[in-house]
């Protein structure tokens, strides 16, 4: 049995894990790091929670001995990934980046792109009244001294007791949503400026097509570096390497 270890997270994560299970001899445990109260639970084994750094993970990987390794977790989950490359290496396990494209801006788009959540928020000041934040309930704080924005906050759970959060309101949804329903929330709620992470995939997008077509300006974060080695964009890719590990290293020669 061929064990696979998916840190994961993302919808790609479960769909990979789902794909996995159907592969006869073998074995995929996904990882997830334990920040959603009530997350989508893919097929197959599951462990939730952190390593414990570097070498936590690479322990894991000997303790489980796991056979090959992918990273499947969110494009902003660096801390996590840069453990992944220096695990993987310390042990000498194949591994694997999955990450999807992000999104790129088009005619129409009013983007003013930054590098840093603390970067959108400065971005604000002056500039936008009404602001649709969906950067996640960890990231509020960042913006709680704006206190002459109003915010509308969408957010998988809510914020912990005790959080600071910006003035404004909580819509506790997850993806993937609708054009249409991003769109009437924007109207609806007088939305001026967006606050987005640059994610890509297709969960979340329906709010950048609704600002472009509403005129709505986005402060989108751009991503963290990605950390060194072997990247595919997809699911399908992701399962070419997997093969292309199996028949490589663990299929004898007839």
């Amino acid at each position: 049995m061929i064990r696979v270890l998916i840190l994961g997270g993302t919808g790609d994560a479960a769909e990979l894990a789902a794909r996995v299970a159907t592969i006869e001899g073998v074995e995929a445990i996904t990882s997830l790091a334990g920040r959603t109260r009530e997350p989508s639970v893919p097929l197959g084994d599951i462990r939730v929670g952190g390593f414990g750094g570097v070498a936590g993970l690479a322990s894991y990987l000997c303790q489980m001995e796991i056979d090959l390794l992918i990273d499947a977790t969110h494009p902003f989950a660096s801390q996590i990934s840069c453990n992944a490359v220096d695990a993987a290496i310390k042990v000498g396990v194949p591994r694997l980046m999955l990450i999807r494209p992000p999104w790129e801006k088009v005619s129409g788009d009013r983007w003013i792109e930054v590098d840093s959540v603390d970067a959108a928020a400065t971005t604000l000041q002056n500039q936008a009244q009404r602001v649709f934040l969906t950067v996640g309930r960890q990231e509020l704080a960042a913006f709680a001294h704006l206190e002459e924005i109003w915010f509308l906050m969408r957010m998988i759970d809510p914020p912990t007791d005790g959080a600071l959060v910006p003035l404004g309101i909580i819509l506790c949804d997850r993806g993937p949503f609708t054009l249409n329903n991003d769109k009437e929330i924007l109207i609806h709620h007088n939305i001026d400026t967006i606050v987005s992470k640059n994610s890509g995939g297709d969960a979340t997008k329906p709010k950048i097509i609704a600002a472009r077509e509403l005129g709505v300006k986005v402060v989108m974060v751009n991503r963290p570096a990605i950390p060194p080695g072997e990247q595919v964009t997809n699911v399908d890719g992701a399962l070419a390497w997997l093969f292309d590990q199996i028949n490589t290293n663990y299929v004898t020669p007839g």
